[in-house]
């Protein structure tokens, strides 16, 4: 049977979002807080993280379930990084997956005070249940070597060391090496970590470890081109959220720097060796993150 990206991507974003329900849903009751991150969380989104990790177990020869819940943290990860993005200190967004930013949406309550909050919230209880989940394992090893990795690409020398040289690089002009450097932490790192934490989950070996992350590291950079260009050329309906914005918060783009026929060009070529890299995968097993990578530069949102 002939492999279904779109069917795979449904099936996934189900369990991830099945699984994110029943954790939000065992927070304490009457709670604002439970409240504001749940709307953030479930508000939609494309899970490519999450799925990303499962996948990454998947390929070499593990069951995907081991690794539902350090998907969903990442997912919870990611989602703190999009409400702090969207706040009027830094991106000044309104729009996020089709609704009110979070700080738009309660601003009855303080509402950049609480998306500060609620995004801290889902940053701590992402490592909390990936701790939770390694306690209760026969061989917790693997879920901590992966929660490592991804508090790494969460912290100061990746996330937040790539929006810090992001927000500092507005309104000047940056090298496409520059640009580079910046969209490997601020985007590339969480993406690499959701396929080789999944891949650790799964117990691979470190020279299968070594080919995904080239993989990611590739996909990550084609994925930020995309977003770019789509910040230039995209609809705004089918999105979710505004476009244009690079430019009017002055940032430094591929698009800015190369030219939109360029980036997409660019673009193809990551995902050629993102491809290339799992030559040495099972063809049937590789099968999700060949079509992801394919996915990340045809998307339209």
């Amino acid at each position: 049977m002939e492999f279904s990206l779109k069917d795979y991507l449904r099936k996934k974003e189900k369990i991830i979002n099945d699984k994110l329900n029943s954790i939000m849903t065992r927070l304490s009751n009457n709670s604002l807080m439970r409240e504001t991150m749940t709307y953030s969380l479930m508000a939609g989104g494309k899970r490519l993280r999450p799925i990303l990790c499962l996948a990454g177990a998947e390929i070499v020869k593990s069951d995907y379930k081991k690794a539902v819940t350090t998907a969903c943290a990442i997912e919870m990860i990611h989602t703190y990084s999009l409400i702090h993005d969207d706040l009027p200190a830094m991106d000044n967004d309104e729009l996020r997956r089709g609704m009110p930013t979070l700080h738009i949406k309660y601003k009855k309550y303080r509402g950049e005070a609480i998306a500060i909050l609620a995004g801290d919230g889902l940053l701590t209880l992402a490592f909390e249940i990936m701790l939770s989940d390694a306690a209760k394992a026969k061989n917790p090893l693997p879920l901590i070597k992966a929660a490592n990795l991804i508090a790494d690409a969460a912290g100061y020398n990746n996330i937040i060391a790539g929006q810090t040289e992001d927000i500092l690089s507005e309104g000047k002009k940056r090298t496409l090496s520059k640009i580079e450097k910046i969209d490997s932490l601020k985007t590339g790192a969480l993406i690499n970590a959701s396929v080789l934490s999944g891949a650790i989950i799964g117990g691979a070996d470190l020279k299968r470890q070594k080919s995904l992350e080239i993989y990611a590291k590739n996909i990550g950079f084609a994925f930020q081109i995309t977003d770019d260009i789509l910040n230039v050329v995209g609809d705004q309906k089918t999105m979710g959220k505004a476009v244009g914005t690079d430019k009017t918060n002055l940032k430094n783009t591929f698009p800015d720097i190369m030219g939109l026929d360029k980036s997409k060009k660019y673009a193809e070529n990551l995902i050629k060796n993102a491809l290339k890299a799992l030559d040495k995968f099972d063809d049937k097993l590789a099968e999700p993150l060949k079509a992801v990578a394919l996915y990340v530069i045809e998307r339209n949102k």
